[in-house]
């Protein structure tokens, strides 16, 4: 059994290089990567070509994903040689508008992305033993992210190897590296999710970088990283 108080400890000055190695050393094929491809993703992306190509990658293509996303995807999968896989909903966009009526996204935003979103992923996040996310300490309402957890929602275990880094850090790392990213970033838009007028929006200079995201909603998780049950005891 795992000791997560430990580990947490030992973790919290390690580079996230050092935490994707064990990690690998420690799940080998069991272990997978969860990414909407924001700038934490590409980086963790790029660290695990180095360490472990070939780990399972997944992303979330909800039918709604802006154009500039999907090129993106289509970038990073060929210069990496991913092995990726698009996770995406029962429904269609269509088939949910007949189904639950025209721009759930406005109406119920938390129905919606259960549907687009949470239910697609816990589907099969549950077939792997660890998974990777790209949250961090300095973003909205995380301050408090462990490193490593148990996710008791999936039985398996959650890392955030860069939960200490900030975004200036990853913004040097991917620019030191050369590496692709949405071109959106530098059109005002810090966050990206779903191309709806209410899931992402660009925000004015010195906002809060999640500011455009679930606009005139007290929304401000899409239910991912607020659903796992996550735990940190050993």
């Amino acid at each position: 059994m795992l000791d997560f108080e430990r580990l947490n400890q030992d973790f919290e000055t390690a580079a996230p290089q050092h935490i994707l190695k064990w990690a690998v050393e420690h799940f080998g094929a069991g272990l997978s990567v969860v990414t909407s491809f924001q700038p934490t993703g590409i980086a963790t992306l790029h660290m695990l070509s180095e360490i472990a190509p070939q780990t399972p990658v997944l992303t979330l293509d909800t039918g709604l994903l802006f154009p500039e996303t999907y090129a993106l995807m289509d970038e990073v999968e060929q210069r990496f040689n991913l092995n990726l896989t698009r996770i995406r909903p029962a429904l269609t966009v269509e088939q949910q508008a007949s189904e639950y009526g025209a721009a759930l996204w406005e109406r119920d935003p938390d129905q919606c992305c259960h549907i687009r979103k949470v239910a697609p992923l816990d589907a099969v996040l549950g077939n792997y033993a660890a998974w990777i996310t790209g949250l961090r300490r300095d973003q909205t309402g995380r301050g408090a992210t462990p490193i490593i957890s148990r996710d008791t929602k999936h039985q398996n275990v959650k890392l955030s190897p860069f939960a200490t880094w900030t975004e200036e850090m990853i913004w040097l790392y991917i620019h030191a590296y050369d590496l692709p990213y949405n071109a959106l970033h530098d059109q005002s838009y810090p966050s990206i999710g779903c191309n709806t007028p209410t899931c992402t929006q660009p925000v004015t200079a010195g906002a809060d970088g999640r500011s455009g995201r679930w606009v005139n909603s007290a929304k401000t998780e899409c239910g991912i990283h607020t659903s796992t049950g996550a735990e940190q005891v050993s």
